[in-house]
């Protein structure tokens, strides 16, 4: 088995452990056990159990961000066909977002944001882990700030829509219900239009 393939399988391995039973109760014989890599190996990849937390949340991160720029883009309805067109409004772009959180809520296993998880597991502990945890969600911020500017809507909307949306986040995991990104969609709609409203539309 080459390096690139190892690697591989126990970041497959850590997402299903660290993401389904959070991180601190897997050891890395528990990954060496669902991977099929030897710990040995393991070890060679990442030389502690940290680094590969870090390198987890960094792929997870690569993938959350496409998915949500697929859907807001129009390439994928919420039951994940593809379709032409797309949001074509920018302000039906900025509500889309939520759209995609209760997609994302509805999913068989989802247990809340990982990066929120991470945080709360290992924030306090671990600079890198706490670095990574920072880094998405600057970048979620400033993918909100990119759509509102697209809008013509004030920036100030997009601190407002990303409060929305992480506490979404939390609420649906705690409820076990996507609920949560209704209710935040609506609030955000709600927002949309006094914005554009104040913007003289």
């Amino acid at each position: 088995m080459d390096s690139a393939v190892a690697r591989e399988q126990a970041l497959d391995a850590a997402e299903t452990l660290f993401y389904g039973r959070g991180i601190q109760s897997v050891g890395m014989d528990d990954i060496r056990g669902t991977s099929g890599v030897s710990l040995k190996r393991l070890y060679q990849l990442f030389p502690a159990k940290e680094h590969l937390v870090v390198a987890y949340l960094e792929r997870r991160d690569i993938r959350w961000r496409q998915r949500l720029a697929e859907y807001v883009d129009g390439d994928v309805h919420a039951d994940g066909a593809g379709h032409a067109g797309g949001h074509e409004d920018p302000r039906r772009r900025v509500l889309a977002v939520f759209d995609w959180l209760g997609r994302w809520f509805r999913e068989p296993g989802f247990r809340g944001c990982a990066w929120i998880n991470s945080y709360g597991e290992l924030g306090a502990t671990s600079e890198p882990v706490a670095g990574q945890v920072r880094a998405h969600k600057r970048a979620f911020k400033e993918y909100l700030a990119g759509l509102v500017g697209d809008a013509g809507l004030p920036a100030e909307l997009s601190e407002q829509l990303y409060l929305l949306a992480e506490g979404a986040m939390v609420t649906a995991a705690v409820e076990r219900s996507a609920e949560p990104a209704a209710r935040a969609g609506r609030a955000a709609r709600i927002l949309v239009d006094s914005y554009g409203a104040t913007a003289g539309d």
